[in-house]
């Protein structure tokens, strides 16, 4: 049991910056490697960036690399993203989502997971749209 919701979607130009914020509720992710992931129509669900348990690795994929910031906040049981210099191909709905629980030595050993089928707790998403 467990559910992910996201907010902070909407229209931005591009060149703009938008915030995701994902609220976990009915249980907490805190020892849960977490991450943020975007589809644009008639595509593939594709990886954007993920986070450790403690935020200790956080990773991108390298097309948004040094524009977004993945960040959490277990005390609030929240995941956010801060996307900057948006660009018009990235519009899309945005999902966040909860990969398994890990250990402590596993969460210093490895980084969060990239592939969608690692994680299994999905929110219903938030549309992100970037105008000209």
């Amino acid at each position: 049991q467990g559910r992910l919701a996201e907010s902070g979607g909407g229209l931005v130009q591009a060149g703009g910056s938008l915030t995701l914020s994902c609220v976990a509720s009915d249980r907490t992710f805190s020892s849960h490697p977490m991450g943020w992931f975007r589809q644009a129509p008639g595509t593939e669900r594709e990886f954007v960036a993920a986070i450790s348990p403690s935020g200790f690795r956080p990773i991108y994929s390298d097309s948004v690399k040094g524009r977004f910031t993945i960040s959490r906040d277990n005390g609030k049981n929240t995941l956010y993203l801060q996307m900057n210099d948006l660009r018009l191909n990235e519009t899309a709905v945005d999902l966040c989502a909860a990969s398994h629980s890990v250990t402590s030595f596993t969460e210093r050993m490895t980084s969060a997971p990239k592939a969608p089928r690692e994680y299994e707790y999905w929110g219903q998403g938030t549309q992100v749209t970037i105008a000209p």
